[in-house]
């Protein structure tokens, strides 16, 4: 007998949008459709930048009231995934204490070495496993104590962007494990709070909740989003990867084998593999790998690259002065039919990391490193987009040495998979078939732990199986192999070089 078709919600929020999926389950393929996006852009608040969290929630319940009504009724669960390391606090009452903290303020660059200072760096990575980054959320913290604000010790209850905007709808007020995985307070050998790192950094940890495994239900809607929505209050609160790439690596159609790497391709490139326990040594810190909870118990390896913010910087600096900008599509056509092997960057120079003035910055980089700096819209997305495969490569080449595998192929996901130019460049820079989609892979994998929780599915390989069956990859093969092993000596040359960051 065939199997009901199953009705899922995946509400995913990225760093400059948010959106609703409908997954449709029919027992053998999952059908996406798509019933609400919304952009949503950070608060300038006196001489700091917020998230507007409450307009966020009120988006997402747009999101459930088109989608009760669209599945008349038949909705199984929702799940909430967005970006890492942001978090609200709320007091006793369980009412916010302020808008929470953008991960790009400035108030965390100097919490960074501070930290870094006190614990010292190879005792902090062996502890937690986690890349350091300023915007990490124990920096975030030790900031926000730095600053003198009261609210750490007025709070009761600490939550991660998707755990708060889950709490919203009706869920528990949980922490879902892969999104606490991003903050460096976790043990990444015990998998709980690292209290200790943080006793003696002088940061309370009375308000850090019970963590739980991605596919566990949290609850269910509310009674009165169900008056909002219409949803019925039987529609269970699912906690998928609340981290968006835990819930896009949980979707890479891999069937078979252990010689593939996945990147998650967007606003930032995650670029990595999946192990069973975390990889902990110095050669791992010092080549910038980070280790993340994954679905199934597994832990995600990877390298935070800077991604396509590199070209929605630059897009968003000409359209500051000239509104008739082209679009992201328009962009590159104009970088394909620029000149290739022209000026390279580093995509994680300090500065790119800030907003504004994004073709000035890369200009400067040109200028520092001795190459002449593109001139045209098309050479500037050119050097971002080459720029960004040679450092694919070059995670894929560090990778390689230290698990001692080889590497036949790579699956691009998320929405960077779209663009057929940068994942032509990665085949040809990393020498290896690229296998792109789904470019929805983090809506994806929110409805696979979905469907894990609602029984539909036994393992996460079958769940893989199924998105294999959904999506049909486009395939890419490598080219001008000595063309692109020149173009990455001279990456190497250019990024090895240190640069004044400010």
């Amino acid at each position: 007998m065939a199997k009901k078709t199953r009705n899922y919600l995946a509400l995913d929020l990225g760093a400059e949008s948010g959106r609703g999926i409908i997954g449709r389950f029919d027992g053998h393929t999952i059908e996406l459709h798509e019933v609400h996006r919304f952009l949503h852009t950070p608060l300038h608040y006196r001489d700091s930048l917020r998230w507007d969290v409450l307009l966020q929630a009120w988006h997402l319940k747009q999101a459930l009231a088109v989608a009760a009504r669209e599945t008349r009724g038949n909705l199984a669960s929702l799940g909430v995934d967005t970006w890492g390391v942001d978090y609200v606090l709320l007091d006793k009452s369980g009412d916010l204490l302020g808008y929470p903290y953008h991960y790009r303020d400035a108030r965390n660059d100097a919490a960074m070495a501070a930290v870094l200072k006190k614990l010292g760096r190879e005792r902090l990575y062996g502890v937690t496993g986690i890349q350091f980054w300023p915007f990490n959320t124990l920096f975030q913290l030790h900031a926000e104590r730095a600053t003198g604000s009261a609210r750490l010790e007025a709070a009761r209850t600490l939550l991660f962007m998707p755990d708060f905007l889950s709490y919203c709808l009706g869920g528990d007020a949980t922490c879902e494990y892969t999104i606490a995985s991003t903050a460096q307070m976790l043990d990444a050998k015990k998998r709980t709070w690292a209290k200790p790192l943080m006793h003696e950094l002088g940061l309370p940890t009375h308000f850090l909740p019970a963590l739980v495994k991605p596919g566990t239900v949290t609850g269910h809607v509310s009674a009165q989003v169900a008056a909002e929505t219409g949803a019925a209050e039987t529609v269970r609160i699912v906690a998928p990867g609340r981290h968006d790439t835990a819930s896009a690596v949980a979707a890479v159609p891999a069937t078979g084998g252990d010689d593939w790497v996945y990147l998650s391709s967007g606003t930032w490139s995650l670029f990595g593999t999946e192990l069973a326990r975390p990889i902990l040594s110095r050669e791992a810190m010092e080549i910038g790998f980070t280790n993340e909870g994954g679905l199934n118990g597994t832990i995600r390896f990877l390298k935070n690259i800077m991604g396509l913010w590199l070209v929605q910087e630059l897009r968003r600096a000409w359209a500051a002065k000239d509104p008739a900008v082209p679009d992201y599509g328009e962009l590159t056509r104009l970088a394909d039919e620029a000149k290739a092997f022209g000026p390279l960057v580093d995509p994680n120079w300090a500065p790119f990391m800030k907003p504004g003035d994004m073709p000035g910055k890369v200009t400067r980089y040109c200028k520092a490193t001795g190459q002449k700096p593109p001139r045209t819209m098309g050479e500037f997305v050119r050097c971002a987009l080459e720029s960004l495969a040679l450092a694919y490569r070059d995670a894929l080449e560090r990778l390689s040495a230290l698990q001692g595998n080889a590497v036949s192929r790579i699956h691009i996901i998320g929405g960077g998979s779209k663009n057929l130019l940068l994942n032509q460049l990665t085949a040809d820079a990393c020498g290896c078939e690229v296998l792109a989609g789904p470019e929805e892979a983090t809506a994806l994998g929110n409805i696979l732990a979905q469907m894990l929780a609602d029984g539909q599915i036994a393992s996460l390989a079958e769940g893989r199986a199924i998105v294999a069956a959904s999506c049909e990859p486009r395939r890419y093969t490598p080219t001008h192999a000595a063309l692109w092993n020149e173009a990455y000596g001279k990456f190497k040359q250019v990024t090895g070089q240190a640069l004044k960051e400010s």
